[in-house]
């Protein structure tokens, strides 16, 4: 609010308020952005006319249910959610892939960060003796985290 520090009536420093909005800026404002908008909407309009012939794609196929692996600190392994060991390994994921190619096939690896580097290796050695050579590595996200 704006104050009026000299006027009629009171004395030398009497403040007086004055309740009044200033809206030019706001006016200002709003005229600008009247004239972006009216330049940039023809801008935007196609003014070529073309009849476009109808779309005839087959609806795309929802991509297969992911496949993990989980390696628990001791060493444990499971497929999913049903436990395995390194023996079955390659029976459970074959399982678990279905009737889709294992070549083409990518597993989720879930590894717990206190696990044995060895049991990690194992279980990459079984998977590349059973043909699955796409593995992606699963972590946690915690850019959020640290602030």
């Amino acid at each position: 609010m704006a104050a009026k520090l000299a006027g009629s009536g009171g004395g030398r420093y009497e403040v007086e308020q004055n309740a009044e909005i200033n809206v030019t800026p706001f006016v200002d404002v709003m005229l600008v952005l009247l004239i972006i908008f009216m330049v940039a909407a023809p801008l935007a309009s196609v003014t070529i006319k073309v009849t476009l012939p109808p779309a005839v794609a087959k609806p795309a196929v929802n991509p297969p249910k992911p496949v993990y692996i989980s390696i628990k600190q001791d060493g444990r392994v499971y497929v999913g959610d049903s436990a395995s060991d390194l023996d079955s390994l390659g029976d459970d994921l074959v399982k678990a892939v279905g009737r889709r190619n294992p070549t083409q096939e990518r597993i989720f690896i879930r590894g717990d960060e206190n696990m044995q580097y060895q049991d990690f290796m194992a279980v990459m050695n079984k998977l590349q003796d059973n043909g699955f050579y796409s593995v992606a590595l699963v972590g946690e996200d915690k850019r959020g985290m640290h602030k």
